[in-house]
């Protein structure tokens, strides 16, 4: 049977288990592409493949472990409190307040070019505060998502850095073009959180949202305990030390988060008995992301399978064949058409190493120089991160509660504004010619 047919209907029936509810997103990212594995004839071999795919995602499984503890440690402790009843002071139950300052602290925090410390950051500091006015967190997981996808464009994000090294590119070249449609797209998402902030004033009210017994968040006597005020300093400095190490690259951010995670149970909590209470319920939450991680990575290898010879391959060989030669002149835009679901269906080194480099040089025959093709490429991006082939989105979707379906079907709306923008500046500034 076709592996690129086999490889477009396991996408297609993953999703639509998903959305039917008809299995659990964990469930299906395990069983669906091992059956798929199995009628594409790996036999055994399926269950290798899976193995290859865990271990592709194994850094994002440290890493996501030791941010959600170190975050859930520093919540615990209390290090946002102050910062929570501030911003909440200072929004006096303004929900439109609330929406457009997320707007901008999302693309603040994403200059560092990794999902999961932004969700990580945004979820920890802006959740109790969406909690408080009892404001829709699918709002919160769009605005995150939309400034995410736009500064993932950074020359250190892992797309930009792919198309730099396929089309050999430095970063000033790649970056130039892209930075005015980042501009763009940040104010468009500005401008979507200030609509959605006026959605929400109307429905909350700012004056009932004002109240002091909405804004307090009951805790247990036993977290209370677990609150450290006087060590606020000493946790801010040393989140700030995690987070400038991990802009500057100084060490892999699993090995970033480990230590810090290490160092401020040991500070906050030399107890170890407490340090087990307070592990012990920050696990839940663990364990439900990095399952999600582990079955994506599942999936991710049974789509690759075999080296050069599975549906990942496939799939490209068929994306790249069914551009007429007619159309060659418009071969810059059909890039970035078929970026969208490209970066959709398929992770990034996939598309970037697999699909990119046969449509770079049927380009580059018609014309296209490698600064064109490398823009082009990127287009795509703005969906990149509704795919279930994206491990963080599982902890975005954990921490702010809502499901696969409600997270594509609502954020889908607001990236077509993302795409538009970086398509019309491209045609406009000359990035996307037609020969």
């Amino acid at each position: 049977m076709n592996l690129a047919f086999l490889g477009f209907a396991m996408i297609i029936v993953f999703m639509a288990l998903i959305m039917a509810k008809k299995l659990s997103p964990f469930t299906s990212l395990i069983l669906v592409p091992v059956a798929f594995g199995l009628l594409a004839g790996y036999g055994w071999d399926t269950l290798g493949y899976a193995m290859d795919g865990i271990k592709s995602v194994a850094s994002t499984f440290a890493m996501m472990t030791f941010a959600i503890l170190y975050f859930g440690v520093m919540l615990t402790a209390g290090m946002f409190d102050p910062m929570v009843d501030h911003v909440v002071a200072w929004c006096k139950g303004d929900p439109l307040k609330v929406l457009v300052g997320t707007a901008i602290l999302a693309a603040f925090v994403s200059l560092d070019g990794d999902g999961t410390t932004t969700v990580m950051i945004c979820c920890t500091a802006m959740i109790p505060i969406y909690n408080r006015l009892k404001i829709k967190k699918i709002y919160l997981a769009t605005l995150i998502i939309l400034q995410n996808c736009i500064m993932n464009l950074i020359p250190w994000g892992g797309p930009t850095a792919r198309v730099m090294s396929v089309m050999k590119l430095d970063a000033g070249e790649i970056l130039a073009p892209l930075v005015p449609g980042m501009v763009l797209s940040a104010i468009y998402v500005v401008g979507v959180s200030y609509y959605l902030g006026l959605k929400e004033r109307k429905r909350l009210g700012v004056a009932k949202a004002a109240s002091s017994e909405v804004h307090k968040v009951e805790v247990s006597p036993e977290e209370q305990e677990w609150k450290r005020p006087k060590l606020i300093f000493f946790n801010l400095a040393l989140t700030a030390a995690v987070i400038v190490s991990l802009i500057m690259g100084l060490a892999s951010s699993a090995i970033l988060f480990g230590v810090g995670t290490a160092i401020a149970l040991v500070v906050n909590y030399p107890d170890q008995k407490i340090q087990r209470k307070v592990i012990s319920s920050l696990a839940p939450d663990m364990i439900n992301v990095v399952m999600m991680v582990l079955g994506a990575g599942v999936l991710m290898g049974i789509l690759n399978g075999p080296e050069d010879a599975g549906m990942s391959n496939a799939i490209a060989q068929f994306l790249v064949s069914v551009i007429p030669e007619s159309l060659g002149r418009y071969f810059a835009v059909i890039i970035a058409v078929i970026s969208a679901p490209g970066t959709y269906l398929l992770n990034n080194d996939a598309f970037y190493y697999g699909v990119l480099p046969p449509l770079a040089a049927t380009a580059e025959a018609y014309g296209f120089t490698s600064l064109q093709i490398g823009f082009a490429a990127l287009m795509g991006q703005a969906f990149h991160f509704l795919s279930p082939l994206v491990p963080f989105i599982y902890l975005l979707m954990d921490q702010t509660e809502i499901t696969l379906a409600q997270y594509q079907g609502y954020i889908f709306r607001w990236c077509v504004g993302i795409f538009v923008i970086f398509m019309v500046m491209g045609l406009a500034l000359g990035y996307l010619p037609v020969l």
